[in-house]
Formats: structure tokens, C-alpha cells, sequence
């Protein structure tokens, strides 16, 4: 009985991907690949941009925060675990991958700045 149904499941696995495979030649204006999210952060003359904005985010899919900066600071991540992040405000981009695997909502701050700069919301 076990023996029939692991050959059963292979079999159910093996039909499910020969149909998700498609002929090269068929066009779709989708796509099933989500896109990164990528958060663009700017500190400028103690001025930090954005400002308490909400984002979508997948749990589990990454996210890039990209932080230009004209002096030295911390953007402090309120996930679980949190994350510090020093930046080293030469002007030139950084960027800051992160994960969250739970979802809910993750708060994005400046300590540097004292600011809320993005709410992700996880689901």
C-alpha cells in the first residue's frame, strides 16, 4: 500500500511538471517571478526620505534597502531579529538585504535621525 501510493505521488509530481513546462514559442504578458522590493532611502542635509511610507512585502522574499546618505548613521529594523544597519554616508549607494520570514508589520527607523522611514507590511 505504501509502496502505491509513494509511486502515486511520484507520478502526480511528475505530471504537475510536465504541464507547468510550456512551449517556448507561447507568449504571456505575465510574469510568475515577483519582483524584489527595493526601498530607496535618502539622507540629506538631516532630512530623511521617505517618511513613515507603508510597503508590501512578501514573507520570505528579500528586500533592499538602498540608503544615500551625506553623513555617517543607523537605520534600525524592529524585526524579529532586529537589525542594525551602519551606513557610512560617503553620498555613494548602499545598499542593506534583508529577510522577514513572519509576517506582519516591520518598522524601518532612523536612530541617527529619530524617524520612522518605511512600515513594511509583511504577508
Amino acid at each position: 500500500m505504501r509502496r502505491r501510493l509513494g509511486v502515486l505521488a511520484a507520478l502526480l509530481v511528475i505530471g504537475a511538471a510536465g504541464t507547468a513546462c510550456g512551449d517556448d514559442s507561447s507568449t504571456s504578458g505575465g510574469s510568475s517571478d515577483a519582483e524584489r522590493v527595493s526601498i530607496a532611502i535618502t539622507v540629506a542635509d538631516g532630512e530623511v526620505s521617505p517618511s513613515g511610507d507603508a510597503v508590501e512585502v512578501p514573507v520570505g522574499e528579500e528586500v533592499d534597502l538602498v540608503v544615500t546618505a551625506d553623513a555617517p548613521g543607523q537605520i534600525h529594523v524592529h524585526s524579529d531579529p532586529e537589525a542594525e544597519l551602519d551606513y557610512d554616508g560617503t553620498g555613494e549607494a548602499e545598499t542593506f538585504t534583508l529577510r522577514i520570514d513572519r509576517p506582519g508589520q516591520v518598522e524601518v527607523e532612523s536612530h541617527t535621525y529619530g524617524t520612522l522611514i518605511a512600515k513594511l507590511v509583511v504577508s
